[in-house]
C-alpha cells in the first residue's frame, strides 16, 4: 500500500501503539490499514459416490482440476459462500453439509475452508470459471492434475472420511516459503 484510502496521503509502515505488528499508517488522518489474509470457501459435492470436479477455465492454475472455490464476499457466510461457488463455477445446486477442512495458505496470505456438500441430483454444468466439469469416481481422480496443494489435502481426507464412515475436521498448514509438508 502507497496511500492512504481514507484521504489519499502516503502512508508509512511502523507498529501502531499498542500493537505489535508493522502496519501501513496514515501520519495525516491516523487510519491504520490492516491487511488481513483472505477466505477461499468451496466444497466437496458428492452424487451417488462421485466426486463433482471443475478444470479451471481461469489462473492461476489454468487447466487444472479443483472442487467448486473461490472468495468468499462481505455479507455471506461461509456456507453460502461455498453454494454459490458451485453455481457459478458448476451451474449446480448443492446442500452444504459439514466443515471438511481448514487449510492455513500462509504465502498466499489466504485460509481456505471446504465443506462436504450432496449434489442431489446430477444436474451441473460448466460455468464461465471452468473448462469442464464432470462427475468422478474416487479412482478416477486427477490427482497429478489436481490445481492446488489445499484441494489435494481436502479431497484425501474427504476420501478417508468416507471410508471409514466418519465426519472429521482436519486442519493443516501450507507456507511454500518455508517448504513444509501439508500435515494429516
Amino acid at each position: 500500500m502507497k496511500f492512504c484510502s481514507q484521504c489519499a496521503a502516503p502512508l508509512q509502515l511502523r507498529v501502531p501503539e499498542g500493537d505489535q505488528r508493522p502496519r501501513y499508517v496514515c501520519p495525516a488522518c491516523g487510519t491504520i490499514h490492516y491487511q488481513n489474509p483472505k477466505l477461499v470457501v468451496g466444497c466437496v459435492p458428492e452424487h451417488g459416490g462421485r466426486i463433482l470436479l471443475c478444470r479451471r477455465a481461469i489462473e492461476p492454475r489454468r487447466g487444472y482440476w479443483t472442487v467448486p472455490a473461490g472468495f468468499m464476499e462481505n455479507g455471506e457466510t461461509l456456507q453460502e459462500c461455498a453454494a454459490r461457488e458451485s453455481q457459478e463455477e458448476a451451474l449446480a445446486e448443492v446442500r452444504i453439509g459439514s466443515l471438511l477442512s481448514v487449510v492455513h495458505v500462509l504465502h498466499a496470505e489466504q485460509v481456505h475452508v471446504f465443506f462436504r456438500a450432496e449434489l442431489p441430483q446430477a444436474s451441473f454444468g460448466i460455468g464461465p470459471e471452468s473448462l469442464e466439469v464432470e462427475l468422478v469416481e474416487a479412482a478416477d481422480i486427477p490427482w497429478a492434475d489436481i490445481a492446488f496443494p489445499s484441494t489435494d489435502f481436502t479431497l484425501r481426507r474427504y476420501l478417508e472420511d468416507r471410508a471409514a464412515g466418519r465426519e472429521e475436521h482436519h486442519f493443516t498448514t501450507i507456507d511454500r516459503r518455508l517448504a513444509r509438508a501439508p500435515q494429516g
